[in-house]
């Protein structure tokens, strides 16, 4: 079957909310209810990220090892795989307005457990174990905030819109991570308190909790924007290199990323070539994380690497907002949070098997570590295995995709379909007169 071949479903075929293509309207809230879902995107990216660009100083303020610090960002991975088959119910059954306030208040009261974990009049035996318990209720919200944003762009946006609200509301995580990446060390490094870190990123959770729980009145608008929203409820179906480099790399790859899924964002809402520009997207990224297991190798190139980042970011990032309506493209009519949701699953499962399959393939390194900002040996671990197995994998998966994936646009020519027969149904009435 060719990209784009047109849809053997046929207008009798097609649902009779889908072939009333009536006059659709846009209401000017949407923005209201994208930005703040972005703000919780955004907040709830941070939560996940605050602790690993200042691993050190975590690890010695909670009494506890790096690899522990560690589970402070993969128990969001382990929870998402469970939560997210619920979030796809409750998406598709309880709503979008719902779903974003539960996932408002998690992320909330989990960033306020954060702080009690660090407080002073708290055991230290006890601290981590507040903290992970504060950083597990952040990681319940994250699949009621990633699966949202094709469901609002459903929901809310006409067509040509929906691929430009899905990239900002899902590029709002990564922005997220940059802030998590650049403030983490400059907070710690300014006042030496981890507890002053905690209690800036849980200010705007609390904020964010207060619009999502006030502003939103609604999870649909009264009247859909585009002949597809109206069945949108459809049928269910860096160790080894000092911090501030790393937080450096790590900011422009999120950097570069937005701007390449801004950028990407904009080429499909005009062009509709969701399967294109996936396939090329992925073939970029696999060049440039070759090239990454090769620069990273090379000593005193820091300008080569971080240009690398920076392509890493501008290629790989890029696919995320676009892969994520292309989902929704192939599997329509199965809801967008379902589309979503499966997919979101896949990537937290091989999540942790690649971290933990990568950690496993370090090796340490003779004579002093290169870390300047290490305060033991678990720092002192080559990647150069890991970075080249990333890579291959990368290269493989990549190849499998463009090699194996075919798909048609089943919502776009549903759309369509519903538009001609309107418009034929049109034509006879005048006619009849």
């Amino acid at each position: 079957m060719e990209d784009g071949a047109a849809s053997s479903q046929t207008p009798a075929e097609l649902s009779p909310a889908l072939r009333k293509a009536g006059e659709f309207r846009v209401y000017r809230r949407r923005w209201f209810v994208l930005c703040v879902l972005c703000l919780l995107n955004c907040s709830n990216s941070v939560q996940w990220l605050t602790f690993a660009p200042v691993a050190d100083q975590t690890a010695e303020d909670l009494q506890v090892s790096l690899d522990e610090v560690n589970w402070l960002s993969v128990v969001y991975m382990v929870v998402a795989i469970p939560i997210s088959f619920i979030t796809t119910w409750m998406l598709d059954t309880l709503g979008l307005r719902l779903t974003m306030i539960l996932g408002s208040w998690l992320n909330m009261a989990g960033s306020a457990l954060r702080v009690v974990g660090v407080l002073s009049y708290v055991p230290e035996w006890s601290m981590f174990p507040v903290v992970m318990a504060g950083q597990s209720l952040c990681a319940l919200a994250q699949p009621l905030v990633i699966f949202s944003p094709t469901k609002l762009a459903a929901l809310w946006f006409p067509e040509h819109q929906r691929a430009t609200a899905n990239m900002i509301a899902s590029m709002s995580n990564p922005l997220g991570l940059l802030i998590a990446n650049v403030f983490s060390p400059m907070i710690i490094s300014n006042t030496n308190s981890l507890l002053t870190l905690l209690i800036i990123y849980a200010t705007p959770a609390a904020v964010v909790c207060f619009l999502a729980t006030v502003g939103i009145r609604e999870g649909v608008p009264p009247t859909p924007p585009s002949a597809s929203a109206e069945t949108s409820s459809s049928e269910p179906f860096i160790q080894g290199i000092k911090l501030d480099f790393a937080g450096l790399c790590g900011a422009l790859f999120i950097v570069f990323g937005v701007i390449g899924a801004g950028l990407l964002g904009l080429f499909v809402d005009k062009t509709k070539k969701f399967t294109e520009a996936t396939k090329i997207n992925m073939c970029l990224t696999s060049l440039t994380c070759s090239v990454f297991a090769v620069v990273s190798q090379m000593r005193e190139q820091k300008a080569l690497v971080c240009a690398v980042c920076a392509l890493f970011g501008l290629f790989g990032f890029a696919i995320y907002p676009v892969a994520m309506e292309l989902s929704v493209e192939c599997s329509y009519p199965v809801g967008e949070a379902t589309s979503a949701g499966l997919i979101f699953i896949s990537g937290q499962i091989q999540s942790i098997i690649y971290i933990v399959l990568l950690q496993a393939l370090t090796k340490r390194m003779a004579g002093s570590p290169i870390s300047l900002c290490a305060t033991g040996g678990d720092a002192n671990l080559s990647w150069k295995v890991p970075v080249l197995v990333m890579a291959g994998l990368c290269c493989v998966g990549s190849c499998c995709f463009v090699i194996f994936f075919h798909t048609e646009y089943r919502r776009l020519h549903a759309e369509a379909d519903a538009a001609a027969d309107a418009s034929a149904q049109t034509g006879s009435e005048r006619t009849q007169r």
